[in-house]
């Protein structure tokens, strides 16, 4: 059916965002086999969309296969996403594994059942993934997961620790790759309203963990419409991190620190602007006093001008 335009300005939008994704991070190279884990929520249908849409085109040949591990939760619709793969003509496996009951069993009620069923599961695709012979794993995770994870584990975990596009998996034996890194979730949700994926939701999560995470989407959220742009940053920022200006002593070598070596990173706290070498100098000494005055510098018309005054900053002696 025809789409709007808006729509195919979106779905143009999320096909930029994941094949720059795949090229930045190298996620899926010629001959690859990528296990698609496909849960029925909105963001794993989006992924397995667009990796095909990409697939069509793409100059390498990588083959994908939708996995789904129906963990046997009660009134589960089985038929469902069967019926959707062979509809779209996508390779597909539908795993059976009753990590429900374990879940169940094992964790007290009111407990997370997040953690335990995550692992549960990874076993079961990492399994899956060897006997398919696939050499990647791509998970339907987003860039607002990613800073959600990022915030979750800053605020109850004591780490500055996401969800990384690429990673190697538990086994060492597997690649696992997170196509939608690049993608906001609302970018995803009107995608998939507009296609109409039929979507499955979860009833097995434990109320800890999640509750975390929306307080956390809360925050974001408001600090979104508040300044918008703001989690994109966010977003950049783990892209850009400056080790030897955080507090790792595992990541910077702080005890050695050479202020001769060039590749250490300098604090550019005081650094004087653009178009003046040095905007002070040291004119006297008078005692305990040390006194510094503005530099001149020629002006266009043959006189002399200050440079630009340089930012006050606090704790200067």
């Amino acid at each position: 059916m025809p789409f709007s335009a808006s729509f195919n300005r979106l779905r143009t939008r999320l096909e930029s965002g994941v094949g720059k994704a795949i090229g930045d991070y190298n996620m899926i190279e010629d001959g690859d086999t990528v296990l698609t884990c496909v849960s029925g929520g909105k963001d794993s249908h989006a992924m397995l969309e667009i990796l095909r849409a990409l697939q069509a085109r793409a100059p390498i040949r990588f083959r994908l296969v939708a996995v789904n591990v129906d963990q046997k939760q009660p009134g589960f619709p089985e038929t469902v996403l069967p019926g959707y793969f062979e509809r779209i003509g996508v390779e597909y496996r539908i795993v059976e594994a009753d990590s429900y009951s374990i879940v169940r069993e094992k964790v007290a009620p009111g407990k997370t059942t997040c953690s335990l069923c995550s692992r549960l599961r990874r076993g079961v695709i990492y399994r899956v993934a060897k006997e398919i012979g696939a050499n990647k794993i791509a998970l339907g995770h987003h860039r607002d997961d990613i800073v959600e994870t990022f915030f979750l584990n800053l605020f109850f975990g004591g780490k500055a620790k996401a969800m990384p596009p690429k990673l190697a998996s538990d086994d060492g034996r597997h690649v696992v790759v997170r196509p939608l890194a690049y993608c906001r979730e609302k970018d995803l949700a009107a995608f998939a309203r507009q296609l109409a994926f039929p979507i499955i939701p979860c009833d097995l999560c434990g109320s800890q963990e999640q509750l975390q995470r929306r307080q956390i989407k809360a925050m974001l959220a408001e600090w979104e419409r508040a300044h918008p742009g703001r989690v994109d940053n966010i977003f950049r920022a783990l892209q850009n991190v400056v080790p030897s200006h955080l507090a790792d002593t595992a990541l910077f070598d702080f005890r050695n620190i050479d202020p001769a070596d060039p590749s250490v990173a300098t604090d550019t706290l005081f650094d004087p602007p653009a178009d003046a070498v040095v905007a002070l100098s040291l004119q006297r000494v008078e005692g305990n006093r040390m006194v510094f005055v503005r530099n001149v510098r020629p002006v266009p018309d043959g006189g002399t001008a200050a440079p630009p005054d340089v930012e006050a900053t606090s704790k200067t002696p």
